[in-house]
C-alpha cells in the first residue's frame, strides 16, 4: 500500500525500535556494568566504522548529479573527516588506549571489517537517493549520544571527560543532518515499491550497526575471539585478547 508523507515518515520513525542502543551491549555499557577492556574495545571497533563514513559520504556524492544536494551532503565529510575523527582518537586516548593502537586498526574484529565494508559498498553501488536514505538512522543517533552523556562519566570515572566531545558535537550535528536526509527521502520516494525499498535499506543500516555489537558480544562477554575453537595458540594475538 502505498503510505502518505506522514504515514511513510512514521514507518521510518518505527525502525528507531531496531536501534543498536537496545543491544546488550550498549544496555550494559550505559548501565555502567562493562569493565575498562570492554569499552575499549567498543571504541577501537567503532573507530573502524567512523574512518568509513567520509568514504560512503563521498561515495553518494560522487553517484549525486545533483550539485546543490553534493554541497549540503559534503558537510558530513568535513565533520567525520575532520573534526570527528580527531574527537573519536581522542576518546580513544580517554578511555586508555593509544592513538597508534586505535589507528593501525589491529583491534578490529573481522565481522565489523566485515559489515563496515558491505556498507562502503552499498553506498558506491547504490542509487544516490538509496545510498543517501540509508543514513537516517541519524534520527535516533542523538538519544544515544545524550545516554552516554549523561551516564558514563557517572559509571565510568576513570575516562577523562575530554573524551567526550565527539558525543557533545554529534547531537547538533545529527540533527542537521536528519532534517536534510528526511528531506530528501520523503521527496524521493514515491511509489509503494520504493518506499518499501527504502525501509528495506534502513533496515540494512540498522543490522549493519547492530552486527558491530554482536561480533564485540561474541569476543569480550562470552571470551570468543576470532579462531578460539580451532587452536591453543590464540590467532588473534595482538591487543586486548592478550
Amino acid at each position: 500500500m502505498l503510505l502518505s508523507t506522514e504515514e511513510f515518515k512514521q514507518a521510518i520513525l518505527d525502525k528507531g525500535q531496531y536501534y543498536h542502543i537496545y543491544h546488550p551491549f550498549h544496555v550494559m555499557m550505559h548501565e555502567g556494568r562493562a569493565t575498562q577492556k570492554q569499552i575499549q574495545a567498543w571504541v577501537a571497533n567503532r573507530y573502524y566504522y567512523q574512518i568509513n563514513i567520509p568514504l560512503k559520504d563521498a561515495a553518494i556524492m560522487a553517484n549525486c548529479p545533483d550539485q546543490a544536494f553534493r554541497q549540503e551532503w559534503i558537510q558530513r565529510l568535513m565533520d567525520q573527516d575532520g573534526g570527528g575523527r580527531e574527537a573519536w582518537l581522542r576518546l580513544a586516548e580517554a578511555v586508555g588506549l593509544t592513538r597508534e593502537q586505535v589507528i593501525s586498526e589491529e583491534l578490529v574484529l573481522p565481522s565489523v571489517r566485515f559489515a563496515v565494508d558491505a556498507y562502503v559498498n552499498f553506498a558506491r553501488r547504490a542509487p544516490w537517493r538509496e545510498a543517501a536514505s540509508s543514513s537516517l538512522t541519524e534520527l535516533f543517533a542523538p538519544q544515544i549520544h545524550k545516554s552516554r552523556l549523561e551516564s558514563w562519566p557517572e559509571h565510568y570515572p576513570w575516562i577523562n571527560t575530554q573524551g567526550y566531545d565527539y558525543f557533545r558535537s554529534r547531537l547538533s550535528q545529527a540533527r542537521r543532518d536528519v532534517e536534510h536526509g528526511m528531506s530528501i527521502t520523503l521527496e524521493s520516494f514515491k511509489t509503494e515499491e520504493s518506499q518499501q525499498r527504502m525501509l528495506e535499506i534502513l533496515q540494512f543500516k540498522l543490522d549493519i550497526l547492530w552486527t558491530i555489537l554482536d561480533a564485540l558480544t561474541l569476543a569480550y562477554v562470552h571470551n570468543e575471539a576470532p579462531y578460539h575453537s580451532v587452536t591453543d595458540q590464540n590467532v588473534w594475538h595482538k591487543g586486548l585478547f592478550k
